[in-house]
């Protein structure tokens, strides 16, 4: 049965869930390799029931927000990074590595024989919302919207990587319309931070955000919904700021 906006809102919003003991003692260890960000909102900060636009910079943009942003978040990703160690394996060797990072298949083979058993670990622990390229879709659709429900935000990676991670993305894919326009036929009206993570600067950008029904208010196509949007977060990785506004910034976020 669908759930309306009322009852939704009638539904307490939970405070962040605290990931398991191990899975939290992992990520302390890993903040030595993903350094923290200096996160820039250009609006109000996200709190809770919002979808999360970013772009993926590799392994560093999703690591770096889920071991250091303070707010409730569930990330989309690829099923196969969620169907257990053998898959992974396959998956991040010759798509992961070999297609989109461009490294040799047999050094990638060799290097995922160490890596996948510990992504396979952190993964178990992220809890992270699983996508699919056929009609299983509908199940991200409705785990998302129960983590919606339960004060989470949804984290996704949309950017059009058959080139690999670009700096200059050069789409969205739009998994993410999807999971707004079901939202929509049910009363629910998303708000969408459009974020870019910056890591040469190691800077998280974050936009102000823009409600799903002002997007799509004149009949906006699919197609020209992720364009907009990606030609934002193209533009929030072209900005400047003052250096005296970063050291503040970062002080601030100590």
């Amino acid at each position: 049965m669908e759930q309306t906006k009322e009852e939704l809102e009638q539904k307490p919003i939970q405070k962040q869930k605290k990931r398991k003991w191990w899975f939290r003692c992992l990520k302390r260890l890993m903040r030595g390799r993903y350094k923290k960000p200096t996160f820039i909102y250009l609006g109000e900060e996200f709190e809770n029931g919002a979808v999360i636009l970013s772009n993926h910079e590799g392994t560093d943009g999703p690591m770096s927000l889920e071991i250091h942003c303070n707010k409730p978040i569930r990330m989309w990703g690829a099923s196969e990074m969620n169907s257990g160690l053998i898959k992974m394996y396959k998956y991040q060797t010759r798509v992961y590595y070999h297609e989109k990072k461009h490294w040799n298949l047999h050094l990638a083979r060799l290097f995922c024989l160490i890596a996948s058993p510990l992504t396979n670990l952190f993964y178990k622990g992220l809890n992270l919302i699983s996508t699919y390229h056929d009609t299983r879709f509908t199940k991200t659709i409705k785990e998302s919207i129960d983590a919606l429900r339960d004060g989470d935000n949804i984290v996704i990676y949309p950017e059009v990587s058959d080139k690999g991670y670009l700096e200059q993305l050069e789409g969205f894919h739009p998994g993410f319309v999807a999971l707004a326009e079901v939202c929509k036929r049910r009363g629910i009206d998303l708000p969408i931070y459009v974020s870019y993570f910056r890591k040469k600067d190691m800077l998280f950008i974050v936009d102000k955000p823009v409600m799903y029904s002002e997007l799509s208010k004149n009949g906006e196509t699919k197609e020209e919904i992720c364009k907009k949007l990606c030609d934002r977060c193209n533009e929030l990785g072209r900005m400047t700021f003052e250096a005296e506004y970063i050291e503040k910034l970062k002080s601030e976020q100590k």
